[in-house]
């Protein structure tokens, strides 16, 4: 899935930087939630993340200045040429950024845990159902190879990569309790101290 990734998302991402011969990924949010985060930070490169009023899935345990290199939304022209000279004055510690960014997502977002995830997901939900629900008569049964076989190149690849071949002999991993009062307030004391921190840094 990971080479996937990498062969689709990285060879085709138009957000990059070339600046000396290092590459920047560049993620900046439209008007809602963007699902591109992930491809874009499983790809190596340092990512210039433009910091957002919107929390997903993957903010609990993003850390700035360790997974990517925050951008203020304010001014985010001055903020990536700032980011873009650090980085080229310091390849060995944007290139770790980049590389810790990538294993987050390859570690932490590996199909084994999005699959418990998605089950945990169903599960809950399946418990504020207020009627059994039946299979329609006219229903038709989709199996992998109905969705599969016809697929084609790095799609078919890519399905054929994340398909379940097994059920497993173990439970689904536990899923963590929400935050404390206490634990979101040191996440967010912790991101404004790293946001502080880089916004002295560009003067």
């Amino acid at each position: 899935m990971v080479g996937w990734l990498h062969d689709v998302w990285c060879g085709s991402e138009l957000l990059m930087i070339m600046v000396n011969g290092c590459r920047y990924k560049i993620y900046i949010e439209g008007n809602a939630w963007s699902v591109s985060e992930k491809y874009i930070m499983a790809c190596d490169s340092p990512v210039l993340f433009v910091t957002t009023l919107f929390q997903d899935i993957l903010s609990r345990a993003l850390v700035a200045g360790k997974h990517y290199w925050p951008i203020n939304r304010e001014h985010i022209c001055k903020s990536i040429k700032f980011a873009v000279d650090w980085g080229n004055e310091h390849p060995a510690q944007a290139r770790l950024i980049g590389e810790q960014g990538s294993r987050f997502m390859r570690e932490e977002m590996s199909m084994d845990y999005v699959y418990d995830y998605m089950l945990h997901l169903l599960t809950e939900y399946a418990k504020l159902l207020r009627y059994k629900p039946t299979v329609p008569e006219k229903a038709v049964e989709i199996c992998t190879e109905s969705m599969a076989c016809p697929a084609r190149g790095l799609h078919r690849e890519c399905m054929m990569d994340s398909m379940e071949r097994h059920v497993a002999g173990f439970d689904p991993c536990t899923l963590p309790p929400p935050f404390t009062e206490e634990e979101a307030k040191e996440i967010a004391d912790r991101e404004t101290e790293v946001l502080r921190n880089v916004e002295k840094m560009e003067g």
